[in-house]
């Protein structure tokens, strides 16, 4: 079983730094996710009511950054793995902080384009990158242990950064607003700073590699079939955001504020329960049966969702209904999230992890801009025949994982 111990991560003699590199991690986990927790809460309503763009305008900006985004993660990993991931998630983190302080100043659509275009794409870099270094720090028995940690570290952070975004949503003045985001941009600030004093673990053999940057990725077909089923799986993270909300106000007798209480669920859950989910995912196979495991369990909830719509049922039965569904929803998500670590970064070769990461992470971009827009068709004008379409392809790309995890095995002898 993995140590999950952040203090004692030199198992097997794991590589130089390791005992120190998972505390500095998650101090530039907390200092950035408060941030992002703001972001979340106050962005769109600063740049509708304070900037004056159309809701419209905000959200096909945010969709093609997105896109953009999830293009650059490849080559922003493979830089990571030629200059060393230490330099480039320092950069990353100060060109994140960069494109919230030019988002502060964008006065019009082209100049909240270019600066949503530049966070997404330092946003999804930075991501590949810092697996990339935690790669380069701790040792492969502990990976697994210390990313539940920083995953329990995040949601934390954004429940601290969405309440106060609230309060900045309270005062409703434009300074308020625009403290709010400069708070997001101050916690890459002390991301960068903290991630600048790390041991730095040097490129690896990658550095000699001049092939483009994704070629290498692409032609590993098991690697990219993981990708795509990760992807699949990864479409639940708009339900809680988008198609939940819009499903229980519309289809449901459920009050309002179930919303709400839905993602405080959620996130509470993550922040105590991540790092027990994680405990039994130590290797590939353990990894394995734990994507399958919450492809089935996801597939529940979506089953017990549409059932939420059931008449007869009342506020109350309503509301009983989401909650069982939710707490289903979150403890797929968290053995998922374990488990697509533990496959990521163990089938990635040592010497490329940078841009194998930078393309395994192409799910949350595409989530991100294509999830909303599938989901909410597929769920809305489906209804509950929706809700089990869905829920049929969770439980299919979670017991399709396991077979291409041990295909990709195979092909690294």
């Amino acid at each position: 079983m993995a140590n999950t111990s952040l203090s004692a991560t030199r198992s097997g003699g794991g590589p130089a730094g390791s005992g120190r590199a998972p505390r500095v991690l998650l101090l530039a986990q907390c200092g950035n996710s408060v941030g992002d927790g703001v972001f979340l809460v106050v962005s769109a309503l600063y740049f509708t009511g304070v900037v004056g763009l159309s809701a419209q305008r905000v959200g096909a900006g945010l969709a093609v950054a997105w896109a953009v985004g999830s293009l650059a993660g490849t080559p922003l990993g493979a830089l990571a793995d030629r200059r060393g991931p230490r330099g480039v998630s320092v950069l990353l983190a100060l060109a994140t902080a960069t494109a919230v302080g030019a988002l502060l100043l964008a006065d019009s659509f082209p100049a909240f384009l270019a600066a949503a275009t530049l966070y997404a794409t330092a946003q999804t870099g930075l991501a590949a990158a810092r697996q990339a270094l935690l790669a380069g720090l701790v040792a492969p028995a502990d990976r697994t242990a210390v990313l539940a940690r920083l995953q329990a570290v995040l949601n934390a952070g954004l429940a601290v950064g969405a309440a106060l975004g609230g309060v900045a949503l309270h005062l409703g003045t434009p300074a308020a607003h625009r403290a709010a985001l400069a708070l997001d941009a101050a916690g890459f600030l002390l991301c960068a700073l903290l991630l600048s004093r790390l041991p730095a673990p040097g490129p690896p053999a990658a550095a000699r590699d001049r092939s483009a940057p994704g070629a290498a990725v692409l032609r590993d077909r098991p690697y990219v079939l993981l990708t795509l089923l990760h992807t699949v799986l990864l479409l639940r993270m708009p339900l809680l955001s988008l198609a939940l909300p819009l499903w229980i106000t519309r289809r449901t007798e459920a009050p309002a504020w179930t919303v709400s209480a839905l993602f405080v669920l959620n996130t509470l859950a993550v922040t105590f329960f991540q790092v027990r989910a994680a405990r039994s995912v130590t290797d590939l196979g353990t990894a394995a049966r734990a994507v399958r495991g919450a492809g089935a369990v996801m597939a529940a909830a979506c089953a017990v969702f549409a059932a939420g719509a059931l008449p007869g049922l009342g506020a109350g039965g309503a509301v009983a209904v989401l909650v069982l569904g939710s707490v289903l929803l979150v403890a797929a998500e968290m053995r998922h999230s374990a488990g697509s670590w533990q496959l990521g970064l163990g089938l990635a070769p040592a010497d490329r992890i940078g841009r194998y990461q930078g393309f395994y992470g192409t799910g949350v971009p595409v989530a991100r801009t294509l999830g909303p827009l599938l989901v909410t068709t597929l769920l809305l004008d489906g209804g509950p025949a929706g809700w089990l379409l869905l829920g049929g392809a969770f439980l299919a790309a979670g017991a399709a994982t396991g077979p291409a995890a041990r295909w990709a095995a195979r092909t690294r002898g």
